[in-house]
């Protein structure tokens, strides 16, 4: 069977496009990583998931993917405009621990997150810390271009000095400098951005010698330089959060233009945030981290079930109840593939739609209604199960899990709520608490004055 063609909705260039890679079997993909000053919330966590989709669709359409992520460790300061206080030092103090030690912990605590939800460990995770002479020659570089300028508290990229900067985001640069409401400073325009901030007097736990000064790297250029470490000048995709795409996409763009007379990656692909009563989750306001889920009894593959239900390019309103769906709505799935037999094939017919559906820009709601109608047809119970199995490389939800839980307690205190509307003959409400039980993913199996529950 000969898959349908892989389209991706390229940033870049505000449309589908037919994929194509710079090498005929591999893929170079680089995703923007975490800044461990701080716990992951759902949110990010969302971006993670859609990145890992896309890894796990180039795989099965044959592709080796080269896949690079960096860590945030250094040099991201609290203001996008090149002002405030570097994250990593502000976390410091507020843990009361050193940066490095912070670093290392909340690297730790995100890969953990990633585990539990089924996220394929990148081939390449790169920390900035770790790459800071390779930022330096870089910076060193778009110096001898003439892209630079010094002030007094670092070195800048001169966007004026490159006609294309702001394509990514279709930036009215014009408008930009006319509405300017941020602290200039040294700056000579509102889009210039820092390549290397000077430690001055400020007492700092990160920086590093250079030729310009004692100082620490700005933000955007660690992606530049270890991007082209790990993946060369070019190569074909790059993905991250939708913020990305007016700032550090932009400025990581701009570097490589500058540096190289190129941009670095084919395709610019971006993930949509998740919402919380219709305001994006961010560690400046609520946080709601992965553990939060599980505490309140939800399994972090029920989080990915949820954001399957959203294509990667739509913001996802998040809700307890949904959460609730999603996890219902596993179990019932765990249940129906567990309950079929082994040795099948997989279905032709479906695994085309399938093909069809996740090569169209990852069309993950489709695809996981279509995994539904394959367990409701009319094929048989060997084939059903392959297929479904098939289609789980991508979902990665554990379809084949046997569940070995124990009914939580609040289910089993609605059954004997039950129980005691029916011998009160006040079957109307019993037949509601039967509902609110099929709602939370179980079943109640009367047996004369006694009765079982289970899951659907």
């Amino acid at each position: 069977m000969t898959p349908t063609a892989l389209s991706l909705f390229d940033t870049m260039a505000r449309q589908q496009r037919p994929f194509q890679s710079i090498e005929n079997n591999t893929v170079g993909l680089y995703a923007c990583g975490p800044t461990v000053y701080d716990y992951a919330h759902a949110g990010n966590l969302r971006t993670y998931l859609f990145v890992d989709t896309l890894r796990r669709v180039l795989s099965l359409n044959g592709y080796q993917v080269n896949h690079v992520m960096n860590i945030t460790d250094v040099g991201h300061l609290t203001s996008d405009a090149d002002t405030g206080e570097d994250k990593m030092e502000k976390g410091a103090r507020k843990q009361n621990k050193s940066a490095w030690e912070i670093a290392q912990y909340f690297e730790h605590a995100f890969l953990a997150d990633l585990e539990q939800l089924n996220i394929l460990t990148p081939t390449t995770i790169c920390r900035a810390t770790e790459h800071i002479q390779e930022q330096i020659d870089f910076i060193a570089q778009l110096e001898e271009k003439g892209f630079t300028y010094q002030t007094r508290d670092g070195l800048y990229f001169d966007t004026s000095k490159l006609a294309e900067y702001g394509q990514l985001a279709r930036l009215d640069k014009t408008g930009l400098e006319a509405g300017i409401r941020v602290d200039m400073a040294e700056k000579k325009l509102a889009t210039d951005f820092a390549l290397w901030k000077f430690s001055g007097e400020q007492e700092r736990q990160m920086e590093w010698p250079s030729p310009w000064g004692v100082g620490f790297p700005g933000w955007h250029i660690e992606c530049s330089a270890m991007a082209e470490k790990y993946l060369g000048e070019q190569f074909d995709i790059h993905v991250g959060g939708e913020d990305h795409i007016p700032i550090h996409h932009t400025n990581e763009i701009a570097q490589c233009q500058a540096k190289n007379g190129r941009i670095q990656a084919n395709y610019w692909l971006h993930g949509f945030f998740l919402q919380l009563n219709k305001e994006k989750i961010s560690k400046s306001g609520t946080s709601l981290r992965l553990e939060a889920l599980i505490e309140r009894g939800f399994e972090p593959l029920a989080y990915r079930y949820l954001t399957l239900t959203g294509h990667y390019r739509s913001h996802l309103s998040f809700t307890w109840e949904s959460l609730q769906g999603a996890q219902t709505a596993l179990k019932r799935l765990r249940n129906k593939v567990t309950k079929l037999a082994d040795g099948g094939q997989i279905i032709d017919e479906y695994q085309q739609r399938f093909f069809q559906l996740i090569n169209q820009d990852l069309n993950m709601p489709k695809a996981l209604a279509l995994l539904w109608e394959v367990l409701d047809s009319g094929y048989s119970s060997q084939d059903k199960k392959a297929t479904a199995l098939f289609f789980d490389q991508i979902f990665a939800l554990d379809i084949n899990h046997v569940e070995q839980e124990k009914v939580p307690e609040d289910v089993m205190q609605l059954a004997l709520q039950r129980l005691a509307m029916k011998q009160q003959k006040r079957f109307a409400e019993a037949d509601k608490i039967r509902e609110q039980i099929n709602q939370l993913g179980y079943q109640v199996a009367d047996k004369g004055d006694k009765f079982d529950v289970s899951a659907l």
